[in-house]
């Protein structure tokens, strides 16, 4: 098994999701610098988030054009990368003896370039079902043998007989083209645990006297992005760097602009007479930093070679602790001049 620690990156589709972030978070904090939020700057943001939908619709070709008339470094950067990407398979799949073999390449962002992409997706897919049918799926039932794992597997053994009960497994033959299904009730169920999360988050915020600013970043965020970064560090892990980096980036951008459905429907819908008030210190505060990290982290792509390894990794952990920290001393009032407001006031 070969086991790779570098993912090579491509420089559009960081470029595309990180100037997206960008935008996105520019206009929440232009539109929350008053403290009031109207409906049209609330559908405003549903309308630049349809608009980044429809440049992914549009991506290969504003990738070709972007490529060939304004960044030639970059594509220099992606025939070096399609030629190392030759003597790379990725991560988790098997060397040249097993079937499984695909190669890296600047299209594992999910947009496929030429026809040639698609027969390779084909044969990939047409041996990976080859594999999975001679493969016996564990129970999920079954005790694990390390003590730790049996405790995990004790205290998680009521949600797994709940999620095996009500969501089929497409991975067995009988299930394989429920597959849809699969994915709609995955989705019903992150969405219900993660609503029991925010009121938890909330209780207990309110509870320990904690100001409801802080449990976001802290607790809720954690929570709320483990399914992101659980998915990020799979498709990591198989070589697929850019599609990793734009379900990162990506994920915020929808959460940053899907501000404005809650915001809509209370200015369109329920409370026409007066816009929406909305306490903007902490967010211009966390606005202008999530602006200022993306800058950064795009820079350190960049000057790391546009790469995914430890460093990297590393300097992503060393940013997010420093962020995380003033703007914890932020919202408790230590650091500036914004008053402390706890959950339920």
């Amino acid at each position: 098994m070969t086991d790779l620690q570098v993912s090579r990156l491509s420089c559009w589709p960081l470029f595309r999701d990180c100037l997206a972030y960008t935008i996105s978070a520019a206009a929440v904090l232009a539109m929350i610098s008053d403290n009031r939020i109207y409906w049209y700057e609330s559908a405003s943001l549903l309308l630049i988030y349809g608009f980044y939908i429809l440049v992914l619709c549009f991506d290969i070709k504003i990738n070709q054009y972007l490529m060939k008339k304004f960044s030639p470094c970059c594509t220099c950067f992606t025939k070096a990368m399609e030629e190392n990407a030759e003597q790379q398979p990725l991560v988790g799949w098997r060397d040249e003896s097993g079937p499984l073999i695909r190669q890296q390449s600047r299209t594992d962002s999910g947009i496929f370039q030429d026809e040639l992409d698609y027969s390779q997706l084909s044969t990939s897919l047409h041996r990976l079902d080859e594999v999975s049918e001679g493969t016996d799926h564990p129970n999920v039932f079954t005790m694990p043998e390390a003590d730790m794992k049996r405790i995990l597997w004790v205290l998680s053994l009521p949600i797994i007989t709940l999620l095996y009960l009500t969501i089929p497994d497409c991975r067995r033959q009988f299930w394989r083209k429920w597959f849809m299904v699969t994915f709609l009730i995955s989705a019903a169920w992150i969405s219900a645990i993660t609503y029991v999360l925010v009121w938890m988050v909330t209780i207990a915020g309110e509870t320990l006297g904690i100001p409801e600013s802080v449990m976001g970043l802290t607790l809720l965020a954690a929570g709320t992005s483990v399914p992101d970064t659980v998915a990020s560090v799979l498709v990591a892990r198989k070589g697929n760097g850019d599609m990793a980096m734009s379900n990162i980036v990506g994920s915020n951008v929808f959460d940053m602009l899907c501000l404005g459905i809650p915001w809509f429907i209370k200015t369109a819908f329920i409370n026409t007479s007066e816009p929406l008030e909305v306490n903007s210190s902490g967010l211009t505060y966390t606005a202008i930093s999530l602006i200022c990290s993306v800058g950064f982290i795009f820079l350190a792509v960049h000057l790391n070679g546009w790469k995914i390894d430890k460093k990297l990794g590393t300097i992503c952990l060393v940013l997010y602790l420093v962020f995380t920290v003033l703007s914890i001393l932020y919202e408790l009032g230590i650091i500036g001049n914004n008053p402390t407001r706890v959950c339920g006031n």
